[in-house]
């Protein structure tokens, strides 16, 4: 149905390293397997992990309590151009 291609890297498949191809379903549903094949697209194994990776990590950001996320922002509180106004005008009247 697919040319034996990684969608993610595009890397080529021939018969000897055939298995490091696999079927991936978009929506993470492996239920949803429709006939025209529109769920699916075939990853190598490495493109595989790292798109179920993101998953991961975006589902346990999602399950963080708004607190917690709020907490871990740093607040940045030096400013690297303060007085390089003052600076600019002081150079410019000598």
């Amino acid at each position: 149905m697919y040319p034996w291609v990684c969608a993610a890297c595009g890397r080529e498949f021939d018969g000897k390293n055939l298995r490091e191809l696999t079927v991936h379903h978009k929506d993470h549903n492996h239920d949803n397997n429709p006939l025209d094949g529109s769920n699916w697209e075939l990853l190598c194994i490495y493109c595989h992990d790292n798109e179920h990776s993101k998953l991961r990590v975006y589902e346990a950001r999602e399950e963080e309590p708004a607190t917690k996320a709020a907490e871990q922002k740093t607040t940045h509180t030096h400013k690297a151009f303060a007085g390089l106004d003052d600076l600019i005008k002081k150079k410019r009247k000598n």
